[in-house]
């Protein structure tokens, strides 16, 4: 059995190839933009271009681009391959690192950067469950909600900053830590974009029909 996991959601571009949950290859890169173009390129260059019995996909939080791009992709290649198809959170992965990494305080919290200066945040508990639903919030308005001493993810210094106080982990999905989120963690593979699109729709002129 294996596994192809492929997270674009946020600034990283961090893919993985897994045999019966044995990492054989990967690629991981803070990217920040041009993950449209270099995603496919990474996918080729695993062994066997990357095949696999069964796709991961982060399906969010995080770019809309970016949860759009690895969507894409994961189902066009569970299509072409005849594979199973599955997703998870950016926020699962990062509390899966945050259990690798020792954490001993539980529950964890997890912020990640979003947009128009939010961050996208959720608490999780030792076995992987989210303790709340995940919410984009200001950060100023962050820092007087959340007040977990360690805060793990791309959005930990920033929140830790505004707050005056904790301990900052920062940290990317890594595809590398798949294979340790636990079943209840996977999601179908739909978007889980977090807030509303940037985009508003333009009113309609007073008299138009």
């Amino acid at each position: 059995m294996r596994t192809l996991v492929i997270d674009t959601a946020t600034q990283a571009l961090s893919i993985a190839l897994f045999d019966n949950g044995d990492l054989i290859a990967h690629h991981h890169e803070i990217a920040g933009r041009g993950h449209a173009e270099k995603l496919m390129p990474a996918i080729a260059a695993l062994p066997g271009g990357g095949r696999a019995n069964r796709v991961a996909v982060d399906v969010g939080p995080g770019s809309f681009t970016g949860v759009r791009i690895g969507i894409a992709a994961a189902r066009a290649l569970a299509f072409a391959w005849q594979a199973d198809l599955t997703g998870y959170s950016a926020m699962t992965l990062i509390a899966a690192a945050a259990r690798q990494d020792g954490a001993k305080q539980w529950p964890v919290a997890v912020a990640i950067t979003g947009g128009h200066g939010e961050l996208f945040w959720q608490m999780f508990d030792s076995e992987l469950s989210p303790g709340g639903d995940l919410e984009s919030v200001p950060i100023a308005a962050l820092a007087a909600q959340v007040s977990a001493e360690v805060i793990y993810g791309s959005g930990a210094e920033a929140l830790c900053a505004a707050r005056g106080n904790g301990l900052a982990v920062p940290l990317h999905p890594d595809s590398r830590l798949f294979p340790h989120i636990p079943e209840h963690g996977l999601v179908p593979p739909h978007p889980l974009y977090g807030r509303g699109a940037d985009a508003k729709p333009m009113a309609t002129p007073a008299g138009a029909g």
